[in-house]
């Protein structure tokens, strides 16, 4: 069995999956790096920490870590965030810093959008700090509108495109 066809949803260039063993890696190479990372949470851990977390069935009630996969060589290339709350679904998102600036974080986040849409009338909710530019541009190219401010974040709501 091939793992796209343990994919979550899909775009032109890539898929969303769950984590599997070979993907920890290359995980832990960009969610370390603190630099990169200074934005998001859920770095800097242990490789037990990340197997432990992402390994085990998640659900997206309780919040679910997906791989990103590119298709045509099997790279991670990042990973999203899905929790459902009530009528809400908050999203997250996190491009390996060698795959930057070339489209596939706009490209998941489109999809998502969608297979959301698809799953019924939720709110489509995203949080990103004040500081973080590339990541408000991203979200507003994306259909977003900024709505609060909450903790220190901005809250996103998707609201079409």
């Amino acid at each position: 069995m091939s793992e796209e066809s343990n994919a979550v949803l899909e775009t032109p260039r890539c898929y969303v999956r769950p984590f599997t063993s070979v993907d920890i890696e290359a995980f832990m190479s960009y969610r370390n790096d603190l630099d990169w990372m200074k934005y998001q949470g859920f770095k800097g851990f242990t490789r037990q920490v990340y197997e432990t977390t992402l390994l085990n069935p998640q659900r997206v009630e309780g919040g679910s870590q997906l791989a990103v996969i590119r298709k045509k060589d099997q790279a991670l290339l990042g990973d999203v965030f899905l929790l459902k709350k009530e009528d809400d679904f908050w999203v997250g998102y996190t491009i390996d810093p060698s795959y930057k600036r070339q489209g596939y974080a706009y490209e998941i986040i489109q999809a998502l959008t969608h297979w959301i849409r698809s799953k019924g009338d939720y709110v489509i909710k995203a949080g990103v700090e004040k500081e973080n530019l590339p990541s408000i541009n991203l979200l507003e190219k994306s259909g977003f509108q900024k709505m609060e401010e909450e903790d220190g974040e901005f809250v996103y709501v998707w609201s079409g495109g």
